[in-house]
């Protein structure tokens, strides 16, 4: 029966109907997945029993699974009725969790988080109810289940009242003794003091919190101590700018010379983020000079200097990583310090660090200095001539990641770099950077020699800024005919209509009659009637661009004649674009000049008549019919609905022959 019933896709999913006997063994797993009755019982729970207590009694006497699901729904019964759930499920649900697994423990900080954030309305005794609880977990065994305890912790201060943060977490933490806490205990504390401490006033802090911040600044454990510094910021903000320089700023400078580089990285990190709070007098004359000088070391740490340059000393892996990091860290910070230093300084004081940055041996530490050169060009404002050499270094660099992360502010930074502040616009009050163009040419060319095409793309977008940046003969002189090379033997489409686009740009900055006409008829002998169709097919993208990019006049003059003659191109692919374009080369033409108006209609008429490739007859028409509508063309209509008929009138002619 079962065979006779199957559909052809059963049959074929199953195979012939021996082979289902090979799956009578899927019974026997099914058959010891099912429970016992014995089992069944214990699951069993009476019906009549309302939520509160069915809560009750899974908590006492359920399976794990069960008093699960009940410390998942607690929220729900908190919602529903608040008063039974805390006088008999909360205190179940803290019996249970001292012996519960970890699961247990993470779905109920869950849900206990759930109900400190919720909108319901808890009086004073719920509230420490809950507190009690997640209190007494933080010091669970399992690090992941305490981590889970304090993370709901802080994220439950954001929605306590102050007097509850006061009374239910920071009266127990003020009264232990810090040294015979755990070490995870103590690490504990440095996160609330850095949560709780925008609670209060500044003089409550001052008074109470200070001296438990000290003493975990000074802990005997580097984490306790790095934990603590990295805290200092959220403290620094909470008290405010003339306590944290005589209260905090003191301990920061300790910590900055720590015997452990966790604790020294954590300290330094916490200055370079207050940077912005500390006005001119936040330091003495002292203290500003020595954060100076420790940044400069570290800027070089695991380097030694020779003959003007960073070398890399050899150490452990692990630890050359480290160092590494340092150093990629103080580049991407170094546009602060040079803020913090004075720009006016930056000559005497932090010249030689940025170009040892420039020219550190570790790609990741020069590709962060690229990112952030535009920000150190424009601190510099007119002394920007200071950093040209290392411009040019970072252009030049042997790495196309560092490239890469210089071109995505390039065109800001040369723009900056060239300018005398005294107006914009090309050739106006332009600096001359040495040896900038060489640099531009060979980072072009080895852009173009990877594998990385999008960098080269992104290249050739910056190189539309080149008229603002250099003059007219130098770019026509250097670029031009890489332009030119690029769009006729480049393979990456998107890097040629790029460099389409930056060859336009270049011509329309270029004030001398004679290098323009000279360009135009390349553009036309190259593109226009380019051997290859692909440079064709460039050309018709060239008319797009242009089309924006000079007035009407000026494209109907020079560039629209050859796009039109493209009509009789052999290729289909160009006949399909001129036609995609047609609309956009009739809004150039104006109404009077009737001339170019019938070398358009010409061109409509010539493909509506000889046009053979299905693709381009189809565009044809619709591009037709939309000229049309608008009035653009005239007499073609009935050359269209001639066509049209005579097609179906040969379709039907078709049709008779295969019938006869």
């Amino acid at each position: 029966m079962f065979v006779r019933k199957m559909t052809p896709s059963q049959s074929s999913l199953f195979g012939e109907i021996d082979d289902l006997q090979d799956l009578t063994f899927i019974e026997r797993p099914i058959r010891r997945s099912l429970k016992t009755a014995e089992e069944i019982d214990k699951l069993t729970v009476d019906e009549d029993l309302n939520d509160i207590e069915r809560a009750v009694y899974l908590l006492s006497s359920g399976e794990d699974v069960q008093r699960a699901s009940v410390i998942i729904n607690l929220p729900i019964l908190v919602r529903q009725n608040p008063a039974e759930t805390f006088r008999r499920v909360v205190p179940k649900v803290r019996e249970v969790l001292h012996v519960a697994g970890a699961d247990m423990q993470l779905a109920a900080a869950g849900s206990f988080l759930t109900v400190l954030q919720d909108d319901i309305v808890l009086i004073q005794t719920h509230t420490h109810s809950i507190l009690q609880i997640v209190l007494l977990n933080l010091d669970h065994r399992d690090t992941v289940v305490s981590n889970a305890w304090l993370e709901t912790l802080l994220s439950a201060i954001d929605a306590l009242p102050k007097d509850t943060i006061r009374q239910e977490i920071l009266s127990p933490l003020l009264s232990k003794h810090q040294l015979s806490q755990s070490v995870l205990a103590r690490l504990a504390s440095c996160r609330i003091l850095g949560k709780v401490v925008g609670k209060f006033e500044s003089s409550i802090v001052k008074k109470d919190l200070l001296p438990l911040i000290r003493s975990l600044c000074q802990d005997v454990e580097y984490e306790v101590r790095a934990c603590m510094c990295r805290q200092l910021e959220n403290i620094t903000r909470g008290i405010g700018l003339d306590h944290t320089k005589v209260e905090v700023l003191p301990e920061l400078v300790e910590l900055a010379q720590d015997e452990a580089s966790t604790v020294r990285l954590a300290a330094f990190d916490t200055i370079i983020n207050l940077l912005e709070m500390f006005d001119s007098e936040s330091f003495t004359d002292e203290q500003h000079l020595w954060f100076l000088e420790f940044y400069k070391k570290l800027c070089c740490l695991g380097l030694q200097h020779e003959n003007g340059h960073c070398e890399s000393q050899t150490y452990p892996l692990e630890l050359e990583n480290k160092y590494a990091l340092v150093r990629r860290n103080c580049a991407y910070n170094f546009p602060a310090v040079v803020l913090f230093a004075d720009p006016n300084h930056f000559l005497s004081g932090l010249y030689r660090t940025f170009s040892s940055v420039c020219h550190d041996p570790e790609i990741s530490v020069r590709r962060t200095a690229a990112g952030g050169f535009h920000e150190v060009v424009k601190l510099l404002g007119p002394n920007v001539h200071y950093i040209h050499k290392e411009l040019i270094t970072l252009l030049q660099d042997d790495s196309l990641e560092v490239l890469d992360a210089l071109l995505n502010n390039l065109q800001e930074t040369l723009e900056l770099a060239t300018s005398r502040g005294e107006g914009a616009g090309p050739e106006s009050k332009q600096v001359n950077i040495p040896d900038l163009v060489p640099a531009l040419v060979a980072a072009e060319q080895k852009a173009a020699s990877s594998l990385h095409w999008r960098v080269h793309e992104k290249l050739l977008q910056c190189y539309s800024c080149l008229p603002r940046v250099i003059s007219g003969d130098q770019i026509y002189f250097r670029f031009f005919q890489r332009m030119f090379s690029i769009i006729t033997t480049n393979n990456v489409l998107p890097v040629q209509r790029e460099a389409v686009r930056t060859l336009c740009v270049f011509l329309r900055y270029n004030r001398k009659q004679e290098q323009r006409q000279e360009i135009i008829s390349k553009i036309k002998q190259e593109l226009a009637q380019g051997r290859s169709y692909w440079n064709r097919l460039r050309y018709l993208d060239l008319c797009e661009i242009t089309i924006d990019l000079f007035s009407k006049s000026y494209f109907c003059k020079h560039f629209l004649i050859p796009a039109l003659e493209l009509v009789s191109d052999p290729v289909a692919n160009v006949r399909y674009k001129l036609c995609y374009m047609l609309p956009k080369l009739r809004s150039v033409i104006k109404a009077t000049d009737k001339h170019l108006l019938q070398q358009l209609e010409f061109c409509v008429r010539k493909l509506l008549c000889r046009e053979k490739d299905k693709d381009v007859v189809v565009t044809l028409r619709k591009v037709s019919l939309s000229l049309l509508k608008r009035g653009h063309i005239n007499k073609v209509l009935e050359l269209l609905e001639r066509q049209q008929s005579e097609a179906k009138l040969a379709g039907d002619k078709q049709s008779e022959k295969k019938r006869e």
